[in-house]
């Protein structure tokens, strides 16, 4: 009776953390070495994945699935699927995040995983050994969004100029891929950020000596207020906590 209680709790809790029920077809490749130096940085915006606390457990996505960089910070579930050969039994799933792209190659006419309209993950090396043998190359897998479970609060790490800032947002938890940003300085009203690239938001504004607060929704519609995350003092190149996540 106990085992069941505890298999009944696991099977709530996952239906629970799934955005979405349904399961994906699409395949799964890896790059770069066990390292993962490889995978740092990217098309999302990203730097220092360890430090920024998503580790190896990411994947370049597919045009198909990277959306222009929206989905960048969202998370999936993913397992091997039907390939008795290549697929390690009883491994389970992984769960991962978006942090890259994996550009399509039309000069090839075969092994074009990442071309349109293909649904493709390529992944850390570390994360495609726990649900397949390396030796394999590519897999057929499963997949489905999840929500995204983070360690302490959005990160906010202020680039630019005076008369630029770039905001780059990650460490997002829940749906976790970003879709609309305002800003607001100690003197001014909220102000609509616009996407430059990946999770990179911007503003012309002149916000310096100001405090900062932020308004970040995500792609589920939920938005969280970060008040006064940067204090009047604030430096372009530093990170900022926003005390609280999704």
């Amino acid at each position: 009776m106990a085992v069941c209680k505890v298999f009944l709790i696991l099977a709530v809790s996952m239906v629970v953390s799934a955005i979405d029920t349904q399961w994906y077809d699409a395949r799964a490749t890896f790059y770069g070495d066990m390292t993962g130096a490889e995978t740092m940085k990217g098309a999302c915006g990203y730097g220092d994945l360890f430090k920024q606390g998503y580790g190896l457990a990411t994947a370049a996505l597919s045009t198909a699935l990277f959306n222009d960089g929206l989905t960048c910070g969202a998370c999936f579930e993913i397992f091997c699927n039907n390939d008795p050969k290549w697929c390690i039994p009883k491994a389970g799933s992984i769960i991962i995040t978006a942090t890259n792209f994996c550009p399509p190659n039309y000069t090839k006419t075969h092994d074009i995983w990442c071309n349109p309209p293909q649904k493709h993950f390529d992944l850390s090396m570390p994360m495609f050994t726990k649900i397949a043998y390396y030796k394999a190359g590519v897999i057929p897998v499963r997949y489905r969004r999840v929500l995204c479970s983070k360690q302490g609060g959005v990160k906010f790490e202020i680039k630019g100029n005076p008369h630029f800032n770039l905001v780059l947002i990650y460490n997002v938890g829940g749906a976790g891929d970003v879709n609309a940003v305002k800003i607001k300085g100690s003197n001014t009203q909220w102000i609509a950020m616009t996407r430059n690239w990946g999770q990179n938001w911007q503003t012309g504004t002149v916000l310096t000596g100001q405090s900062l607060s932020f308004q970040v929704t995500v792609s589920d519609g939920t938005t969280l207020e970060f008040d006064n995350v940067a204090p009047p003092g604030w430096q372009f190149g530093q990170t900022y906590d926003g005390g609280k996540n999704f």
